[in-house]
C-alpha cells in the first residue's frame, strides 16, 4: 500500500510548511487507507490529526499516540463542510486551540461515488479568522444543550446565507436553535406571518437534507426569526421575538436584530445564531452573550447605490424584531 508520488510531494510539502509557519498541526482528511508509517516519516515530528470516510482507513492508527483520530459521520457531504466539522471536534476535544494555524491535506476535487481519490491539496487554516473567541470550553457547553450535529448545520446555513445572500441581495436573520417549548411560548415569541414549515413531516423540515437548508435560505428573507429545534428539525418561522434587552450589553453599532439574539439567548436555554445583514458576519448568542463569530472572507461584493446609513444598519425591518 505506497503512497502515491502525488501524495508524498504534499506530505512534504505539509511538514515544511508547519515547520516554516510554526503551524500547530497538520490535518489529513483522507477518503482511503494509506500507510501510516509512511505518513509518520514524511511528515516528520508534525502533530498529525485524522479524520476518514471510514473507520477501515484508520483502524490501524486507533490508539496510537503520535495520531490524533477524529471520528466523522460517514454522511457524503462537500470537502470544506467535512473541514469545518472535523476542525470543530478537534477544538471540543482541546487538541485545537481557536487561535491555531492548521496545514489540511485533502481531495479538493470532486470524486465519483465509490471511487476514491488520493489527498491532492494542500490548506492553511487560521482558526482565529473563522473561531474568534469560540473556546474548547465554551463549544463543549454549546455541545450539552444543543448537538454538535445540529449546531454544524445551523452555523454553516447561517454562514452560507451571510456569504450568498439571496438573488443579489443581502440577508439578515436569526435561527433561535434548541429549547423550543419555552421559545415558542406565547409570552416570549408570537407569529408574524402564515408558518411555512406547518403541514409538513419531520424529514420535510430536517435540516440534514440540503433541499430542506435551500428552502430555509429562501425563508430568511422574510420578517421574524427561524426556530430550529435541538435535533435539527425547523418548527417554525416569521416569529416575533417578544423579548427586552434588560441586562444585554453588545458592541457599538450592533442593531436590534442583534439584540433580540442576545435576548431570547438569555431568557431561555436556546442558543441563537444572527446573520448580519449589512456586512454578512455571524455570530452565536449564548446566555446573552457573543461566544462565536465569523466573518463572511469570501462574501462578493454587490455594487449599490451610494447612500448614508443609519449606524444601527441591522434594524428591524428583514429580521427579527425588539421590543423597545
Amino acid at each position: 500500500m505506497a503512497l502515491a508520488e502525488q501524495t508524498t510531494a504534499l506530505l512534504d510539502t505539509a511538514r515544511r510548511l508547519t515547520q516554516d509557519l510554526q503551524a500547530d498541526a497538520v490535518l489529513v482528511l483522507t477518503e482511503t487507507r494509506l500507510d501510516w508509517e509512511a505518513v509518520r516519516k514524511h511528515l516528520g515530528n508534525c502533530r498529525v490529526l485524522v479524520a476518514a470516510h471510514n473507520r477501515a482507513s484508520t483502524a490501524d492508527i486507533d490508539g496510537a499516540n503520535d495520531f490524533g483520530v477524529l471520528e466523522l459521520d460517514p454522511e457524503p457531504v462537500p470537502i470544506q463542510e467535512r473541514m469545518s466539522l472535523a476542525l470543530l471536534k478537534a477544538i471540543a476535544r482541546g487538541q485545537l486551540q481557536p487561535g491555531s494555524h492548521v496545514v489540511v491535506l485533502y481531495n479538493g476535487i470532486a470524486f465519483e461515488h465509490g471511487k476514491p481519490e488520493p489527498i491532492d491539496s494542500v490548506s492553511v487554516m487560521h482558526l482565529d479568522e473563522h473561531l474568534e473567541r469560540l473556546t474548547a470550553s465554551d463549544l463543549r457547553k454549546l455541545d450539552t444543550l444543543v448537538p454538535l450535529e445540529t449546531l454544524r448545520l445551523v452555523v454553516d446555513l447561517a454562514t452560507e446565507i451571510g456569504q450568498e445572500g439571496r438573488e443579489g441581495h443581502p440577508v439578515g436573520t436569526i435561527f433561535v436553535v434548541g429549547d423550543t417549548r419555552k421559545v415558542l411560548s406565547p409570552r416570549l415569541s408570537r407569529p408574524i406571518n402564515f408558518n411555512p414549515f406547518r403541514g409538513y413531516s419531520r424529514e420535510e423540515r430536517d435540516l440534514r437534507d440540503r433541499r430542506v437548508r435551500e428552502q430555509i435560505k429562501d425563508l430568511a428573507q422574510l420578517d421574524g426569526a427561524i426556530i430550529i429545534s435541538r435535533d435539527g428539525i425547523a418548527e417554525a418561522a416569521c416569529m416575533y421575538l417578544d423579548v427586552t434587552a434588560e441586562g444585554i450589553s453588545l458592541s457599538r453599532g450592533l442593531g436590534s436584530r442583534h439584540l433580540a439574539a442576545a435576548a431570547i439567548s438569555q431568557k431561555t436555554r436556546a442558543v441563537a445564531v444572527c446573520v448580519s445583514q449589512s456586512s454578512g458576519t455571524v455570530r452565536l448568542f449564548l446566555r446573552g452573550e457573543v461566544v462565536l463569530h465569523i466573518e463572511p472572507l469570501s462574501r462578493p461584493h454587490i455594487w449599490q447605490p451610494f447612500r448614508l446609513e443609519r449606524p444601527d444598519a441591522d434594524g428591524a425591518g428583514g429580521g427579527s424584531m425588539l421590543n423597545a
